[in-house]
């Protein structure tokens, strides 16, 4: 099938789902889940010949890697779908006018969603499940880095969608050409909702050349802001965790800014990272107090390109601060408004920093790597929007959905 005929095909199945009743959405989940699991090898065996192409120093090579633990957890995301409420149908308000008119505003599918993506195999589990729940077809266009991959996972997801007699268009994966993204941007008319999963220049991409509405997500440029009152065993534990738990992913920490009178602590405060061999941009009053306790190969003076840029690796930048209003005018100029954190014992701090900063998700004395769906426990997640119109932050059910208004009467009219 040519691939106008993929997005039209795709079209078509949305209204199958519909009426899809919400019983027979979570048994699908649930045996896709399982055939998932069943098929590890088979996964792993096409996730290896995507492996084979892209260099282990690729941060992107974290992300591709699937692992039988990570399908048991992708596994587990899916079941975890099938638990929550259906998020359609949904009485948002109801009214009846002076003259008996009854008007519904009721939540609905958007109808077909394309997603465009990298090297994010799981990407492919976590929409299928959320768009089906959500009463979308989906149509997937991923990286061809991860081609070999996505194409198992898909295939496991028709076969369970063939078993209860809908069509494998429900899920639709488009060839991973540049041709495809073209088509399925332009698809007016017939995609009804674009969200980008990747790197900020994938997300520039779609924002300027995509006909159909966006929603941006993924890129995360993330802070730590250790705060004069900062406790230095929370701190020390959080900027670890922030940094090194996965470092490709959006919510790991790109910067920690520091109070210039805490600086005695700074060394205290990255001791676990030379464990993991994270490389340090500091400042030059940073660069001062870690020389003769960081390894000298792992740090370096920071330039202007070390702040604000979304590192994906064990990269880190540092800068010392004067104020509170220092640190939150460097994150306001460096942030991609996606995860922020400070640490703090000071209660009066803390609501300021909540007050000021503007991001998705703001955080006091937690690691910014909670920023995720199923941490929300929203089940599984299709991104983190960093945007404000629609949705902000973790989008899972709710934010799959729009809404229309059902106006019943008995025969009135408009007289004026």
């Amino acid at each position: 099938m040519d691939i106008q005929d993929l997005l039209t095909g795709a079209q078509r199945a949305s209204r199958r789902l519909v009426a899809l009743p919400d019983d027979t959405i979570n048994r699908i989940l649930q045996d896709t889940a399982t055939a998932l699991v069943e098929n590890t090898r088979v996964i792993l065996e096409a996730n290896r010949k995507d492996l084979e192409r892209m260099e282990p120093a690729n941060p992107k090579y974290d992300r591709l890697k699937l692992t039988s633990g990570r399908l048991e957890g992708i596994a587990g995301d899916m079941r975890n779908v099938t638990t929550l409420p259906s998020p359609l149908g949904r009485v948002l308000e109801e009214t009846v006018r002076p003259n008996g008119i009854s008007i519904r505003k009721v939540s609905v599918p958007f109808g077909v969603i394309g997603i465009i993506y990298e090297a994010r195999p799981n990407v492919t589990c976590d929409v299928f499940s959320l768009c089906l729940k959500s009463g979308n077809a989906c149509v997937l266009k991923g990286g061809s880095d991860a081609d070999d991959s996505n194409r198992a996972l898909v295939a496991i997801i028709h076969h369970v969608l063939e078993q209860y007699g809908l069509p494998k268009a429900v899920c639709t994966l488009l060839p991973p050409d540049r041709e495809a993204t073209t088509a399925l941007l332009n698809a007016t008319g017939i995609v009804d909702l674009i969200i980008p999963r990747g790197s900020s220049s994938l997300i520039e991409f779609v924002r300027n050349n995509s006909r159909i509405p966006v929603i941006e997500t993924g890129a995360g440029i993330c802070h730590t802001y250790f705060y004069i009152a900062g406790d230095v065993e929370k701190g020390a534990a959080i900027v670890n965790n922030a940094k090194t738990r996965r470092v490709s992913v959006c919510n790991s920490m790109d910067c920690l800014l520091i109070h210039k009178e805490r600086i005695d602590d700074l060394p205290t405060l990255c001791k676990q990272l030379q464990e993991s061999h994270v490389i340090i941009y500091a400042d030059t009053a940073a660069l001062n107090k870690l020389n003769g306790s960081y390894p000298p190969e792992l740090l370096q003076p920071a330039t202007p390109e070390s702040f604000g840029t979304e590192f994906l690796d064990y990269k880190m930048s540092i800068r010392t601060v004067d104020s509170m209003e220092e640190a939150i005018e460097h994150i306001t100029a460096h942030s991609s408004k996606h995860s922020e954190c400070i640490i703090s014992e000071s209660d009066e701090a803390i609501r300021l920093f909540e007050q000021s900063i503007d991001a998705a998700c703001v955080y006091a004395n937690v690691s910014t790597a909670f920023t995720d769906g199923a941490q929300f426990g929203m089940g599984a997640e299709i991104g983190i929007s960093t945007q404000k119109l629609h949705a902000r932050g973790p989008m899972a059910l709710p934010e799959l959905t729009s809404y229309k208004y059902i106006i019943e009467g008995e025969g009135q009219i408009r007289n004026n």
